[in-house]
């Protein structure tokens, strides 16, 4: 007699755990009026927000025909897009090399090595480690470039690639609607290469025009505000090069937040000391604006704020 089972529920990859992060309170740190919901990307199995691009980036250059089966991929990197594209590479069996600055943390190109990717260290010109500039960026990026040129590799060039923002107009901002029941007031999340902001913005102002959406930039490098740099290093590594990025579209921003470094330092602690969360400066960042937001008395009392929280704490040396 034939053995009869249950439902299964089994994913096929890795690339199956991606999205569909789930959506937690922020209560502890923020008891009210009003409530910080975060959207958990670091549950993403890149351990970032970074992983949704990625596989948008890659599975559509595929579709294109611009990136062919097996065939090699360079990207420039502060890390997590890295990741996201290492493990991206290793399901689909691409060959990956990524370039970065000695600047970034080392925990990112441990993580990158062991799935299988081929990482080059630039040196740093301008910043200190922890501290990366857009000079520093530049150079990995001309590094990368070389290797692109001198191997016919694909690039995937995350700047200036539209589906970077697509991803998540396609899944960030749906999964956040559907979380919330449509109940959003504002939505803040940092800037890098923007897709995350552009793409969840797009989307949340085509289901209500009304929804605040704030970037949220490095005190001191708040570019998008319109102010002049005055200091380019900072701890929010991934975010507030100096520079508005291409992907950025000041058609869906409503206001900008500056935060500190010491503010993104403490709301970092607090994510761990009250809610259990160990994340990174720019998830610490992005709770800090909200915080801000909410005390500013421009919402409804009874507003809900949705924000991102981008990365563990682990890809971070201890501070």
């Amino acid at each position: 007699m034939a053995k009869t089972y249950g439902q299964t529920d089994i994913k096929e990859s890795a690339l199956d755990l991606i999205g569909n992060t789930p959506l937690v309170a922020l209560d502890r740190i923020w008891s009210g009026p009003g409530r910080i919901l975060a959207k958990c990307e670091f549950f993403n199995p890149g351990a970032s927000v970074k992983d949704r691009s990625s596989l948008s980036m890659v599975q559509k250059a595929l579709k294109s025909g611009k990136l062919k089966p097996g065939h090699p991929i360079v990207e420039v990197t502060s890390g997590n897009q890295g990741c996201g594209l290492a493990l991206v590479a290793a399901v689909l069996g691409h060959p990956i090399t990524l370039t970065m600055s000695a600047g970034n943390s080392p925990q990112r190109a441990t993580m990158m090595r062991a799935m299988g990717a081929n990482v080059v260290l630039a040196p740093q010109v301008e910043g200190t480690p922890g501290n990366v500039t857009l000079a520093d960026v530049t150079e990995a990026e001309n590094l990368g470039l070389k290797i692109v040129e001198e191997t016919g590799a694909y690039y995937v060039d995350q700047f200036n690639n539209d589906n970077n923002c697509k991803a998540h107009e396609e899944t960030t901002g749906p999964e956040i609607w559907r979380q919330t029941g449509g109940h959003i007031d504002a939505f803040l999340a940092t800037v890098g290469t923007a897709g995350t902001f552009a793409g969840v913005s797009r989307y949340l102002k085509q289901q209500n025009k009304d929804i605040l959406c704030v970037a949220v930039e490095p005190a001191g490098a708040e570019v998008i505000k319109g102010d002049a740099v005055t200091k380019p290093l900072h701890l929010l590594q991934g975010s507030g090069y100096g520079k508005v990025p291409r992907l950025f579209k000041f058609d869906t921003l409503d206001t900008t937040i500056g935060v500190t470094d010491e503010e993104a330092v403490e709301y970092k602690k607090l994510l761990a000391q009250r809610e259990g969360l160990y994340l990174g400066y720019t998830s610490g960042a992005n709770v800090a604006a909200a915080v801000k937001l909410l005390e500013s008395g421009k919402l409804p009392k009874d507003a809900w704020v949705v924000t991102v929280l981008n990365d563990t704490g682990l890809k971070y040396p201890d501070n």
